[in-house]
């Protein structure tokens, strides 16, 4: 004969979706390792990922905002772009070929480096 199951109370089913179940499969003697350390710290497992998951948060947070500080700062002085000939807006040099075409044009137009053009005039 099939057991009846029990209808759970409509609380129980919120309190279910506002709060999901977590899980993990550890090796017995690590699974047997953070048990023991939970109960030496006085944390539940819930507790343990709650505080894990606010600290990281923490640390994580500064590093994706200086990340993209610096990732700004090298565009800024590193990227070439130039002014598109019908609407003027930059656009920046990504493309192999653009690359080239820069390439080239700055070697026909004999740019170099200050110091260098300056020495070639002293001689």
């Amino acid at each position: 004969m099939a057991k009846k199951q029990k209808k759970s109370p409509p609380s129980q089913g919120k309190y279910d979706k506002g709060h999901p179940t977590v899980s993990a499969r550890l090796p017995i003697d690590k699974r047997e390792k953070l048990f023991a350390v939970l109960a030496r710290i006085s944390l539940t497992l819930a507790q343990l990922l709650i505080r894990f998951a606010d600290e990281m948060e923490i640390i994580l947070r500064p590093l994706d905002e200086e990340w993209k500080a610096g990732y700004e700062e090298a565009q800024k002085r590193f990227m070439v772009r130039f002014a598109c000939d019908v609407c003027g807006q930059m656009m920046p040099v990504t493309d192999p070929k653009e690359k080239a075409a820069v390439s080239q044009y700055m070697t026909e137009h004999r740019w170099g480096h200050e110091e260098c053009h300056k020495r070639k005039q002293q001689l």
